[in-house]
């Protein structure tokens, strides 16, 4: 799954359900074991995904290749484009047994590659797949639901898919540093893919039931699915120009190219004004990529500067993730029961305040230099602001979305608010990571100290936006 789009669901509206003649529920006889199959593949995406996070300061101490810590987490997200487009296609004109089937067989060879990694490219080319797989994953497991489950019990099956993210949010950083400091950090992948196989057979015999809707299937959308292959590409380039040139202009005219290339590429994908922060629904879009770029950017490089820099062992590395997950939960259930008592507008604009201060903390512990205990402690509370204003901005962008998207048009706005949450996230990365390479030809503080204020700067341009979000005065 993508990150962003999965943490969020846990506060997402919930419509009222309708009465059903029955009172079977989502753990009753009949829809247990695909309940318990579809859940766990969301619980596995999600632990994957804060593994990855938690573990990378390890796999580039054994497989070299620093230059492309960005490329490993970037290519994921841009790699999730494709399989999100594609799986969305596919499911509509065939149903969603043969596209998930497919997205559970290619993210399953991705963690393959990855546990048997030799270097670091074989490494990001795993990642990639899993990027592939687990967009596809995310999209099809939504149609199985819609056709599995009656209207009245799907609530509470998206309820269970929210609750799989948050635990492995609460415990998966400190279970994957157990593991890979016991065992090494090959078998965290190993694991998760013996469990997403078991995963997918339980949901095997709820696919080869269901039948979707006989209607006439649209043309697959080869326009879009050529933009979303182009954005993701120049996504991949873009976070790869870092290994380019040995600091020579290459990597820069490397960069610019590709960043050239993946502004046109995304523009079809999204609102008409979206990069320019049109007011109303382009700017809201705007600012969820803008969350999702902040957050992600700084989250990938804190166990990293806590264990290269500060010597903080990576079980309590983890533990920053944690508080941050936690954080994120608690608000977003806080501003669900707050509901229209808190407007959204101004729901988005002290969410993403909070996420400036808890950026801005990490960048003064980056800039300061401190010690390892003041490290660690100011990084745990800043990430714990971060994790609250997610927590509290985030949900909400997908109400606005839902409410300026014209009648019969909210389908195309949820995409394009998954859209920029990949793009987003996997430029940011991007862009900081050729940062990072780039300042650590200099020293390992000026890395850091020169890479996570930029992120700060993202979240400054995350409040601008949060102030666009209003639509135009008529």
């Amino acid at each position: 799954m993508t990150q962003s789009t999965d943490r969020a669901a846990a506060a997402r509206p919930t419509p009222t359900p309708t009465p059903t003649p029955t009172r079977e529920g989502i753990l009753s006889p009949r829809y247990l074991v695909t309940t318990l199959g579809t859940t766990a593949l969301v619980f596995l995406s999600a632990f994957e995904s804060l593994a990855v996070t938690t573990v990378m300061p390890l796999v580039v101490d054994d497989l070299g290749g620093r230059s492309a810590y960005a490329t490993a987490f970037a290519a994921t997200l841009a790699a999730s484009v494709v399989g999100m487009v594609a799986a969305g296609a596919w499911s509509d004109r065939r149903g969603p047994a043969r596209p998930l089937l497919a997205a559970v067989v290619v993210f399953c060879l991705g963690l393959l590659a990855a546990a048997l990694a030799p270097s670091m490219p074989v490494f990001v080319a795993g990642r990639f797949l899993q990027g592939l797989g687990s967009g596809g994953i995310s999209v099809t497991l939504y149609v199985l639901v819609a056709l599995a489950f009656p209207p009245a019990l799907r609530p509470a099956v998206f309820g269970a898919f929210a609750a799989a993210w948050v635990l492995p949010s609460i415990v998966g950083p400190a279970a994957a540093a157990s593991v890979a400091t016991a065992w090494g950090w090959h078998w965290v992948f190993s694991g998760v893919l013996v469990l997403v196989l078991l995963a997918a057979g339980a949901v095997l015999p709820t696919l080869l039931r269901v039948r979707a809707p006989v209607t006439s299937p649209a043309p697959f959308p080869r326009g879009r699915f050529l933009a979303a292959a182009g954005t993701s590409l120049a996504v991949v380039a873009l976070s790869s120009a870092g290994s380019l040139g040995g600091g020579g202009p290459w990597r820069w005219l490397a960069a610019g190219a590709a960043l050239v290339v993946l502004v046109v590429a995304v523009r079809p994908l999204l609102p008409a004004g979206t990069l320019t922060g049109r007011p109303g629904l382009p700017a809201v879009v705007l600012l969820r990529g803008l969350l999702a770029a902040t957050f992600f950017s700084a989250e990938v490089h804190l166990p990293r500067m806590l264990f290269e820099r500060f010597d903080v062992p990576l079980r309590l590395a983890g533990v920053v993730l944690t508080a941050a997950a936690v954080a994120w939960a608690s608000a977003s259930a806080v501003q669900g029961r707050l509901g229209p008592r808190l407007p959204h507008e101004r729901a988005v604009r002290i969410g993403t305040a909070l996420l400036l201060l808890g950026v801005a903390a990490q960048a003064g512990v980056a800039v300061l230099d401190p010690g390892a205990v003041a490290a660690a402690v100011g990084c745990a509370l800043g990430w714990f602001a971060a994790g609250a204003g997610m927590g509290l901005g985030f949900p909400r962008t997908t109400v606005l979305v839902l409410e300026r998207s014209t009648p019969g048009q909210e389908g195309s706005g949820s995409s394009a608010l998954t859209v920029a949450d990949a793009v987003a996230g996997g430029t940011a990365m991007a862009l900081t990571g050729l940062a990072f390479t780039a300042l650590a030809t200099v020293s390992g503080r000026a890395a850091f100290a020169g890479t996570l204020p930029l992120c700060a700067a993202l979240a400054v341009l995350a409040v601008l936006a949060a102030r666009r979000v209003a639509p135009p005065a008529p």
